[in-house]
């Protein structure tokens, strides 16, 4: 088996070279990687969650760094690192339940104490916060009950190595609890299309006319979904320029049957009194239910707003980011090449490549994303159904903890 550390600087080298692309993929191979680091990864005898905490924030940073605009990265760290901390609290939670059997118990020899995991007043404390914090609605709908612990009892003879058994054992649950947690969301990630394909045909009706900007694997397999469901509509597809990734997706989706029309990005406003809906895909879902996407989408859902057309955003619940725009850790856009937008050796002589020349120079500006805010926004459709932008802020609650906002290790100080 590769050396752990070998594998994330190669994943880092990855992100840095941009050779890895779409944020689902980008999400899916960050959850993989972390999954090995945590098997590989030796905890100590005490503070093993803390332990493990560090480690996942330290490779994370790192990962981060590597590609910042890349915002799924950063979103799959928090995740495991709540995942970390739930499955911590589990832990905590039955051991305070085995305490209370053994206070409670008739035939205490007085050495007990010593059989149980030594419980932090943070970890004790934590789990009181936990049972105090009402739950949302997602939470409630999702909960599948652990099962109960088995009640500890002691033995009159020498148990000393049954202590160490247990103590070691504890150690193997942390661990194998968090891997297979993040095995589920390795799985969560990987059929994200498929469980947002199904919600299609609730909101995609016959004689419908869709519109939609460049490409997006899961607005495809959400129309074709709805296809599948004998639902006939129209769908107004718009180029996506400067890098007109919208001419394949039309060409792709009239290939599988749907009536498609393609239209320029500066039509939108043109057409958009023949729409019924807007259905986009997204590069990331900020806290406050703003959307980072392709550029031009904000200029088709001002276009949206301005006829009353519902604008739709499709998007993974890997896709949803703890941060606000604001944040000083979240770089909302990233510069493409100029090449896509002029001919090096048409304007060779008037670009401005940074040589100092006096003679009129042409400065191009080519952004990947745009910033579309809640307020332009009508329905989320995720892979756990359909939310308004004010609930986005309660998703995020349930998948991501208030001390990860930041993935940075603390100082050894």
């Amino acid at each position: 088996m590769p050396d752990v550390h070998s594998l994330v600087n190669e994943f880092v080298i990855k992100l840095k070279k941009r050779q890895i692309e779409g944020s689902k993929t980008t999400a899916k191979l960050t959850a993989e990687l972390l999954r090995s680091f945590i098997s590989q990864l030796r905890l100590p005898h005490s503070n093993q969650a803390g332990a493990l905490i560090d480690a996942v924030k330290e490779v994370g940073e790192k990962l981060i760094t590597a590609k910042p605009v890349e915002l799924a990265v950063g979103n799959v760290v928090r995740r495991v690192l709540h995942i970390i901390r739930e499955e911590d609290l589990s832990i905590t939670n039955a051991a305070v339940g085995g305490l209370n059997l053994a206070s409670e118990s008739d035939d205490d020899d007085g050495n007990d104490e010593y059989d149980h995991p030594v419980l932090s007043a943070s970890a004790v404390a934590a789990a009181a916060r936990n049972a105090l914090r009402p739950p949302s609605l997602q939470t409630l709908l999702d909960d599948i009950p652990h099962a109960a612990a088995t009640p500890h009892t002691s033995s009159s003879g020498d148990d000393s190595e049954g202590k160490s058994k247990s103590a070691d054992s504890l150690r193997r649950k942390l661990k194998h609890d968090v891997i297979e947690a993040v095995n589920e969301l390795i799985q969560e990630i990987s059929t994200c299309h498929e469980q947002i394909a199904e919600q299609a045909v609730e909101h995609i009706h016959h004689n419908e006319v869709i519109l939609t900007l460049g490409s997006s694997q899961t607005v495809k397999e959400f129309l074709l979904a709805a296809k599948e469901k004998n639902r006939s509509f129209r769908v107004f597809v718009a180029e996506g320029a400067p890098r007109y990734q919208g001419h394949a997706f039309a060409k792709e989706l009239a290939s599988r049957g749907l009536q498609t029309t393609v239209i320029t990005d500066s039509a939108v406003f043109a057409m958009i009194s023949h729409v019924n809906m807007v259905i986009v895909g997204a590069h990331a879902v900020m806290a406050n239910g703003g959307v980072i996407a392709p550029v031009g989408l904000n200029m088709v859902a001002l276009a949206a707003k301005r006829h009353a057309v519902p604008f739709v955003v499709l998007s993974g619940v890997h896709k949803l980011c703890p941060l606000y725009p604001h944040n000083p850790e979240v770089l909302l856009n990233e510069l493409k090449s100029p090449s896509e937008l002029l001919d090096f050796g048409e304007f060779s002589d008037c670009l401005d490549f940074g040589s100092g020349s006096g003679s009129p120079l042409i400065h191009v500006v080519n952004p990947a994303f745009d910033y579309v805010p809640p307020d332009l926004v009508s329905l989320f459709i995720t892979d756990t159904g359909g939310h308004n932008p004010s609930y986005i802020y309660r998703l995020i609650a349930d998948f991501y903890s208030p001390d990860d906002l930041v993935v940075q290790r603390k100082s050894a100080s």
